[in-house]
């Protein structure tokens, strides 16, 4: 009774530690998806920001548009004009590309969210299918050992009644 409160003792204790390591890969992925939260946050900033850029464009355009109407004749003016369209044009590619950046890192990090997700899964089918391979070897052992036994006692009724006929004789 002792050696089956022992037995149950060591596996409520391995279910315990088996329980734990689940809690703790659950915690590391509920931080991983509080980061891609994160992005995603930034994203939405960034998309709220390229719309007041969009707004800063419309207004350098309206600007512009007013600065040729009154110096369409001066030259000087008109490479400024250039100048300020040539950086209106740069900061959009800019952040044009600083935004497909982003999207790259948390389609990324989704991705390897993901592979995680297909590796803790395939770790709990082989230590569900180990588990079960390591009982049917156990019980194979057990057989074998009882068969052993078995064999080991009729090879000493055998071998008793052997040195008894010897005797006889």
């Amino acid at each position: 009774m002792e050696a089956g409160f022992s037995e149950m003792r060591n596996e409520l204790q391995s279910r315990d530690a088996l329980w734990r390591r689940i809690q703790l890969e659950c915690q590391q992925l509920h931080t991983e998806l509080l980061k891609i939260r994160e992005y995603k946050d930034m994203q939405e900033i960034q998309i709220k920001h390229q719309s007041s850029c969009v707004q800063l464009t419309e207004q350098i355009e309206n600007k512009n548009a007013e600065l040729l109407l009154l110096a369409q004749s001066q030259e000087c003016q008109q490479e400024e004009l250039n100048k300020i369209r040539n950086h209106v044009y740069r900061k959009e590619q800019s952040h044009c590309s600083e935004q497909e950046r982003m999207k790259t890192e948390i389609s990324d990090l989704t991705e390897e969210l993901h592979q995680k997700e297909i590796t803790i899964a395939t770790i709990m089918e082989k230590a569900s299918l180990l588990e079960r391979q390591l009982k049917m070897e156990l019980e194979i052992k057990d057989k074998l050992l009882t068969k052993q036994q078995l064999l080991d006692f009729q090879y000493k009724v055998i071998e008793s009644e052997n040195t008894h006929l010897k005797e006889m004789v």
